[in-house]
């Protein structure tokens, strides 16, 4: 698990690929001060094993399901990538729950000043993901914590102050360009128990899909 307060911002040095499957060489330095082969590394927002370390750099696996399913593939030898080590269970818990798990990818429709803040407005490719953003609620952007600022029917915004842009490799981020979108689990968790059709056999109870609607008729709501 992640906290999504990106610890630095890495360069791919070597990428090998055969079909969809890439190992990719990434430097980096802070994130290689405990690092052990095994260990799960965010980068640009996805979660990779860590299945080599050197003294300036580390190598990661990425399958064919991730591959297809983030940015990752467009990467190229040089491409600054967002890094952050898995959440220690002694550290502070300052950005919100990240899995590194990716919903999906969007495209920058537009980069806007907005006095000491930079706007970013991202299109998702998939736009059954709008269930799952809320306005001023927590969105993952490439491994970033962000808060959604606005949202509409087509894309949404985030604003990030000039720490968070010169921290991470964002600020190398144009129109057009693709991001990886992970949306809060929280919201995935309420659809799923809201949806489950499980077997409810009480008398005078027919068996029907938890919901709202229902816990209310029941008196649960």
């Amino acid at each position: 698990m992640f906290t999504g307060l990106v610890e630095e911002v890495g360069r791919i040095q070597t990428i090998s690929k055969s079909g969809e499957a890439m190992v990719l060489g990434i430097s980096g330095s802070v994130v290689l001060g405990d690092l052990k082969i095994g260990d799960s590394v965010s980068v640009n927002g996805v979660c990779l094993t860590a299945i080599q370390i050197g003294t300036k750099d580390f190598k990661v696996d990425v399958m064919p399901e991730t591959f297809r399913s983030s940015n990752l593939k467009e990467l190229r030898s040089g491409s600054r990538v967002n890094l952050e080590r898995a959440m220690a269970a002694s550290g502070r818990f300052g950005g919100h729950i990240v899995q590194g798990h990716v919903d999906g990818t969007g495209t920058i429709r537009g980069v806007t000043s907005d006095q000491n803040a930079v706007v970013f407005e991202i299109e998702p490719k998939n736009k059954t993901l709008f269930k799952y953003i809320l306005l001023k609620g927590s969105i993952t952007i490439d491994g970033i914590s962000l808060t959604v600022a606005q949202r509409t029917g087509d894309t949404f915004a985030v604003s990030i102050i000039p720490h968070t842009l010169s921290e991470t490799a964002l600020q190398g981020k144009r129109e057009g360009d693709t991001v990886n979108v992970e949306c809060d689990i929280l919201g995935k968790y309420v659809e799923q128990l809201l949806s489950y059709r499980g077997a409810v056999e009480a008398e005078g109870v027919e068996e029907a899909p938890l919901s709202l609607d229902y816990l209310a008729k029941h008196g649960f709501a």
